[in-house]
């Protein structure tokens, strides 16, 4: 009788706690749903602001200069605290959709967030060792012991290594945009054509001797270029997310946000990555120009070669003019600053 007067009362429990955590589940929802609409409303009110600031002529300049900054500190304070959790979400990319479905990959806890933020640097910057260790070690190997001829499995080994290395960061970009961070899309753009051209260039039948350095001039070229590209991307990891502390700061970025390429580095720094930047992107389209050449003049025969060619001249392009827009939206910034620097010394 005891024990079943035990498991009697253990039946009441969990009736009564059901009841209860239904009862808390829907009092959150209609909270939710409330904050949720109080969100929307600010955010459109900060968007509508900022463009009437921008349509009226008959403000005063200086006025409007600082309403600007006061709406974006507010936009951050709205996007970057807890209150983001309620605003809409950007809807997900194709890609995550195709590998996990229809599940919302959005946290709604901030402390998650900057979890997969960190998880996402980190990545980055133990790829970009080994985006430099691995082709050095292939040349070095070629020079060495191979006498000068790359046998195929190694470099499809690294060919494999790139597509999961870029696969892992656009999965990773597409879960930060759909948590409000501000990747730009030609990054995305950039890295799905660089795991076309990792997939394609598996198929590549690697050719050895007779003829073996002319033949696989362009897998030299290729990785020489890799190389320079682990290089850019260690000093880019370094100082440009010190930059972006600075810019949190100062309200004029979100905890959320990611730097890439050329766009958070300061006036020193940008004299040293922006011809570094350009070289790469031009070292990359001569290999990409290369391998097209080889194709054209019958070197090399396979149609894998003409794609990966094409593919990265693409990618050169689209990294220069990226980083000539960013330049120049820094210049602007720029003379706005000074600007109103001048204004405030001749008040």
């Amino acid at each position: 009788m005891e024990v079943e007067e035990e498991v009697k009362r253990i039946i009441d429990e969990v009736k009564e706690l059901h009841d209860s955590a239904a009862s808390f589940i829907s009092s959150s929802s209609q909270q939710e749903t409330s904050l949720r609409q109080k969100a929307s409303s600010v955010d459109s009110s900060i968007r509508r602001l900022h463009s009437t600031l921008i349509s009226n002529k008959n403000l005063d300049p200086k006025l409007v200069e600082k309403l600007e900054e006061d709406l974006h500190r507010a936009r951050c304070m709205l996007v970057d605290g807890d209150t983001s959790s309620f605003l809409p979400s950007k809807p997900q990319g194709r890609f995550v959709r195709m590998f996990l479905g229809p599940i919302n990959v959005r946290a709604l806890r901030k402390d998650i967030q900057f979890k997969v933020k960190e998880e996402y640097n980190s990545y980055r910057d133990k790829t970009a060792l080994l985006f430099l260790f691995f082709p050095a070690a292939l040349l070095i190997l070629r020079s060495y012991y191979w006498n000068g001829c790359l046998p195929a499995f190694p470099v499809q080994l690294y060919e494999a290594w790139l597509l999961f290395l870029y696969a892992g960061l656009v999965m990773r970009e597409n879960i930060l945009r759909a948590n409000g961070s501000d990747i730009r899309s030609w990054w995305l753009y950039h890295h799905y054509c660089a795991m076309a051209m990792a997939l394609v260039s598996l198929t590549w039948e690697i050719k050895g001797q007779p003829n073996c350095v002319q033949k696989q001039r362009g897998v030299h070229l290729f990785l020489q270029w890799a190389m320079m590209q682990g290089v850019a991307m260690l000093l880019q990891n370094r100082y440009q997310r010190q930059r972006l502390y600075t810019r949190i700061a100062l309200g004029k970025a979100k905890r959320m946000d990611v730097v890439w390429g050329e766009t958070a580095g300061v006036d020193g720094q940008l004299w040293l990555l922006c011809p570094i930047l350009f070289i790469l992107q031009g070292f990359e389209a001569y290999v990409g120009l290369q391998l097209l050449r080889a194709t054209l003049t019958g070197v090399v025969a396979e149609w894998q070669v003409m794609v990966c060619g094409i593919l990265l001249v693409v990618m050169a392009v689209g990294n220069f003019i990226n980083t000539v827009e960013t330049l120049m939206a820094k210049s602007r910034v720029k003379a706005k600053m000074k600007k109103s620097k001048s204004r405030a010394e001749l008040n």
